[in-house]
């Protein structure tokens, strides 16, 4: 699969499974829902005490499958570094990762409340691979 449809992808799918890897070495998986920004990574939302939050603060190591909302259909695989963006700072982000995924959101005070209710954070996803690179 070419480079240019990977990137398509990226920026189309939101639905996915995290991969991160527990104290242990066990490895963690989670569901999650993003999006890609300007910047070519992929930012999910989550809450500040998440497993998978924890885990990437000691291990930034991360992999994702990303696909169609209906799951069946196109996939793409990522690979890469995570970094944690607590709020204030994740705020900007946290917006723009919803108006990608779900449009305009009817109640921005609203929103920015509960994502600081949640203690929200993003997690930045820097892609080091995207594949896969063949089909089938």
């Amino acid at each position: 699969m070419d480079e240019d449809r990977n990137r398509r992808l990226f920026s189309m799918l939101h639905r996915g499974v995290l991969v991160t890897r527990r104290r242990n070495g066990a490895l963690q998986t989670s569901p999650v829902v993003g999006a890609a920004d300007d910047e070519g990574r992929f930012l999910i939302s989550s809450r500040e005490t998440a497993f998978k939050v924890r885990n990437l603060r000691r291990d930034p190591a991360a992999t994702l499958c990303v696909f169609a909302d209906g799951f069946f259909g196109e996939w793409i695989q990522i690979d890469g570094s995570a970094e944690i963006v607590a709020l204030p700072e994740a705020m900007d982000a946290l917006v723009a990762t919803y108006r990608r995924i779900a449009g305009e959101h009817p109640d921005w005070p609203e929103f920015r409340e509960a994502m600081q209710r949640e203690r929200r954070v993003v997690i930045a996803v820097t892609p080091e691979s995207i594949g896969p690179r063949a089909a089938g």
